[in-house]
């Protein structure tokens, strides 16, 4: 049980629910934003001291009931939900293996038509088809740490330009929503720990988005970028989780006859497509 990312979690989404959000009189004296301790004790159907040690760090390990009435009280989407019991180790941690099998390489190499590669739960590109190789800058050729989406993003020579991109920044906050949730899942996971704190370290801007607390899976999402030899694109990126796995596909799909699946095509037809090793860290 990690009391501290718990008393912390608790602080910030306490703070994050207004009043009125759960039928309780905004009131002319609330000298913070949020709901006061006492007010999610009760809604919670807790005491009011129990409560304030869990926010302070202390305190016994909170039952499978008492987080379901938590969860309830803060309001919390299926995510928050999850990473709340992750927190007590309420949940069981998901298989860890980061190995690319020849059957995902194959299923990879068989996704012509569009740019899908493979990440493990650190954002690290394992593996990919031709058309993501050359779409994304001939991963083939960067060293395997430069094959890190957030390291790349966050702390890579165009760095200052992505965080100044709305876009960018908004897909960011995904990623670290999903890398915080992840962590949760698998606490002892040192590959995970080594790369927070490495960005915690190397770049501010994680480190505020690491301090909001944010819990996402990341799931379909639409990514618009300005291709430096395609133009803008627009076309939705389909994650696909590999069972039993820290491995999930992501999938760029367009829609059909638009200019980014004219895009595509165009990748294609400059590069044959071929499915390249999967990647192993040392």
């Amino acid at each position: 049980m990690d009391r501290k990312q718990l008393a912390d979690f608790l602080t910030t989404r306490r703070a994050a629910i207004r009043p009125g959000d759960v039928g309780l009189p905004e009131g002319p004296r609330r000298r913070t934003p949020g709901l006061r301790r006492q007010e999610v004790a009760q809604l919670a159907g807790i005491s009011i001291e129990y409560y304030i040690r869990l926010e302070q760090a202390r305190g016994p390990k909170p039952s499978r009931q008492v987080l379901g009435a938590l969860a309830r009280a803060l309001m919390l989407d299926r995510d928050q939900r999850a990473h709340l019991f992750h927190l007590v180790d309420e949940l069981p941690e998901s298989e860890s293996s980061r190995t690319v099998t020849p059957t995902i390489a194959n299923l990879l190499a068989g996704l012509g038509d569009y740019p899908a590669y493979a990440i493990d739960a650190s954002y690290d590109i394992l593996a990919w088809n031709s058309v993501a190789d050359r779409f994304m800058g001939f991963l083939s050729l960067l060293a395997p740490g430069n094959r890190n989406i957030l390291r790349t993003n966050f702390t890579g020579p165009h760095a200052a330009r992505n965080l100044a991109d709305p876009t960018t920044v908004a897909f960011l906050q995904d990623c670290v929503a999903d890398l915080r949730a992840s962590l949760a899942r698998s606490p002892g996971d040192a590959h995970l720990r080594a790369l927070v704190d490495e960005l915690l370290r190397a770049s501010p801007e994680f480190g505020e988005m690491w301090a909001d607390h944010q819990v996402a899976v990341r799931r379909v999402q639409t990514k618009r970028v300005d291709h430096h030899q395609y133009g803008p694109l627009e076309f939705d990126c389909q994650v696909l989780d590999v069972p039993g796995t820290a491995l999930r596909l992501i999938v760029y799909v367009p829609q059909p006859d638009s200019p980014t699946a004219h895009a595509f095509a165009s990748v294609r037809e400059a590069m044959p497509v071929t499915i390249d090793a999967p990647v192993r860290r040392s």
